[in-house]
């Protein structure tokens, strides 16, 4: 911790786009937090007296995973919506921070060992955001069904029921959504998407991505 006009002062380096940056922050930051913003995980690593550490970009690679590994038993923070702690067999706590879902003030998040889970829901009441712990698990809760939406749509798309547009208009009339699905999918990225629904798909035929979905993923 740092001091700062005799306060106590949390240091936390987070590695980020502009876009996930805007979205972790965007409703404020208590002056007890001290924020160094990373543009490579070599920045991220060359703070190692910070209090915790946060990587929004993470990849699911075992470079990755072994260079954090090196900052614990600090916190370390990692965006892995589909890739769950359990099989990385790392000491992270996983957080769903797909584009979009940062804006919430409910962050949902997962962790194996309870070592850090103090300290990660000071670091997120300081962002004025709430942890919401959920099992190890493919895509949380809300990324679940989200993606369950898009692929439904991708589905009607192929039974030509109606254009994306229109889809789109259908959903956020009827249902009051905030984005209609394939407006979801494009921010939050269509490869996400096909990943995710693939990864579920392993242990539930349900969750198999609409052939559409797919090829345009894989394009």
């Amino acid at each position: 911790m740092r001091f700062l006009c005799k306060k106590l002062v949390m240091q936390l380096v987070v590695l980020a786009s502009d876009d996930l940056k805007e979205e972790l922050s965007g409703g404020g930051v208590n002056q007890e937090m001290e924020i160094i913003w990373a543009g490579t995980i070599d920045d991220l690593r060359q703070q190692p007296h910070a209090d915790g550490f946060i990587d929004l970009l993470f990849d699911n690679t075992q470079q990755r995973i072994k260079l954090l590994k090196e900052l614990s038993p600090k916190p370390v923070i990692i965006n892995s919506v589909v890739h769950c702690l359990e099989k990385m067999q790392a000491p992270f706590i996983r957080i769903n921070a797909w584009p979009g879902f940062l804006k919430r003030p409910l962050v949902e998040a997962s962790l194996v060992k309870n070592n850090n889970k103090q300290q990660a829901e000071k670091i997120f009441s300081l962002f004025h955001k709430k942890i919401e712990w959920l099992p190890d698990q493919p895509g949380f809760i809300t990324a679940r069904v989200v993606a369950m939406i898009i692929n439904e749509s991708y589905f009607a798309l192929e039974e030509e029921v109606s254009t994306k547009e229109e889809i789109d208009i259908a959903m956020k009339l009827g249902t009051n959504y905030p984005y209609g699905p394939f407006e979801w999918c494009d921010r939050i990225g269509i490869k996400n998407i096909f990943l995710l629904l693939h990864e579920l798909s392993k242990t539930n035929s349900r969750y198999k991505p609409a052939g559409l979905l797919e090829k345009e993923a894989l394009a």
